[in-house]
């Protein structure tokens, strides 16, 4: 494939995004070089499309990275405006998003802009696709098949925004008649990534021995405790325009009973049931902190606080950071025990695993409508994929096959 230089980011995080429609563009070339005509449109567009899900930190980011990528393919390889993009088109950009220029690949996420001399720059270490894996050498750049369909459901959703605002006539990715030649159905239900057993009782014990050694990693404990033991997702765990967690969430019913207030995914709130094991590693926290054992009603100390300077933590880079620390001293841990299988196994983990084995242990012995309501699940049948008896029971019963006659 010919190369073609990096772009840079097209938009910026939730926290640094100005109003689009107080902050409108009037040129491009802090972004690309020789942009086509209606570029400007398309990126005034974009970002007001995009600013309205300011609501909503996670759709923010996955819809930002969809049409950040789409628009790098129209301006910078068809040279194309969205006015102009028809059906073939669309399946064109999806073939170049399974096999993008390898200098368009970065081996890690870094961060969009940098703050130099007051302002906001691009990162030139900044790369729109990243390597699936942590070790980028054994593992190439892919697009899954979630991917694939992240990227017509986004761009069909903004699609049918433009047709709205009347900058477009019609929707192409809904002329695609065909998907099924890049969307697989299966049979079976995406597996459930989560830790084993093993795994997780090193990662829990090694982080523990930082915390003794550490008081720092006391907070690191918390957020594992935390992710694992309420099932919270990342964005969760941080301030964001939406939310901001606090101790106070941490609430108290007349019955005794302990409950965290989040808002989660789709901007909804919900209250999660806290075990005694969750408040006593709550206790522990709080007593690193110099705090009282348990917080009192209303109390605003963060929930997470930043190492340096006041307030909680604001950055889901921050919270993964610390994650993965406590994965690699643990994947080392495991290596110096003699377990090479399951330390492989581990390397590959991210934060979200955590969430997934908390639920995956609790629909073993817990009523899968507690769990379900706890984890913040849409439907009881999210809960369901991860109660997996059915799949141990098959394996069983076929793990004496013959092949050979006796």
């Amino acid at each position: 494939m010919l190369l073609i230089n990096p772009p840079t980011a097209f938009f910026d995080t939730l926290e640094e995004m100005q109003n689009p429609y107080k902050n409108r563009i009037s040129s491009l070339e802090h972004l690309v070089d020789d942009e086509p005509d209606n570029a400007i449109a398309d990126y005034q567009y974009a970002s007001e499309f995009l600013y309205s899900y300011r609501g909503s930190p996670d759709t923010f980011s996955t819809y930002r990275r969809e049409i950040e990528h789409f628009l790098h393919w129209c301006w910078l390889v068809a040279k194309k405006s969205l006015q102009t993009v028809r059906r073939e088109d669309i399946e064109g950009y999806v073939e170049f998003a399974k096999n993008p220029p390898k200098n368009w690949i970065g081996e890690k996420n870094v961060s969009r802009f940098e703050l130099k001399n007051g302002e906001r720059v691009p990162n030139p270490e900044w790369r729109p696709y990243v390597t699936q894996s942590k070790n980028s050498t054994q593992a190439p750049y892919f697009l899954s098949q979630s991917g694939i369909q992240s990227i017509f459901a986004v761009l069909s959703s903004f699609c049918n925004y433009l047709i709205q605002e009347e900058y477009l006539e019609s929707n192409p990715v809904a002329q695609i008649r065909q998907k099924g030649k890049f969307l697989r159905k299966s049979q079976a239900s995406k597996p459930i990534r989560r830790l084993s057993q093993l795994q997780w009782t090193y990662v829990l014990k090694t982080t523990e021995k930082m915390a003794n050694k550490e008081k720092l990693h006391e907070r690191s404990l918390f957020i594992m405790n935390a992710l694992f033991g309420m099932y919270l997702r990342i964005s969760e765990l941080v301030e964001t325009t939406r939310w901001t967690p606090q101790m106070g969430d941490f609430e108290r019913d007349m019955e005794g009973n302990w409950w965290f207030r989040t808002v989660g995914k789709g901007n909804k709130e919900r209250q999660i049931s806290v075990s005694d094991a969750m408040l006593q590693a709550l206790k522990r926290y709080r007593q690193a902190r110099g705090l009282s054992d348990l917080p009192s009603p209303g109390e605003y100390t963060p929930l997470v606080y930043k190492a340096r300077g006041q307030g909680g933590i604001a950055s889901t880079r921050q919270i993964r950071s610390i994650v993965q620390d406590c994965f690699d001293r643990a994947e080392q841990a495991l290596r110096q025990d003699g377990h090479l299988e399951e330390a492989n196994q581990l390397k590959p983990a991210t934060v979200h695993w955590l969430r997934h084995t908390g639920i995956s242990e609790d629909v073993k012995t817990r009523p899968r409508e507690h769990v379900r309501d706890d984890a913040g699940h849409g439907s009881s049948a999210i809960t369901d994929r991860y109660i997996d008896v059915e799949l141990h029971e098959r394996h069983a019963s076929a793990r004496k096959k013959r092949i050979k006659p006796d």
